[in-house]
């Protein structure tokens, strides 16, 4: 599978319901790598990178994130990998 690397942003009410726990949480289910921080503005980012697939299947659940979270926007962009292993919380 072709390695991918993306750079994701989601707004809502992302910030104080566990959304960065569960992304890492279904990242090691899925395999990815990467990682996921609260930005100031209320938001979350996540770099997620791996197998095009498995990237693709941690961006849609990006899109609706944990059950108690309200995604309203989300963007992404594709980048270059970086060879992260693992992934963690910021």
């Amino acid at each position: 599978m072709a390695e991918r690397a993306v750079q994701v942003v989601v707004t809502g009410r992302v910030q104080g319901v566990g959304f960065r726990w569960s992304a890492a949480d279904h990242a090691d289910s899925l395999g990815v790598n990467g990682w996921v921080r609260n930005l100031y503005d209320g938001s979350v980012e996540a770099w997620i990178e791996g197998d095009d697939d498995k990237v693709a299947q941690m961006i849609e659940w990006m899109r609706d994130g944990p059950g108690w979270a309200s995604v309203d926007t989300y963007q992404v962009s594709e980048q270059s990998p970086s060879g992260i292993n693992g992934f963690r919380v910021r």
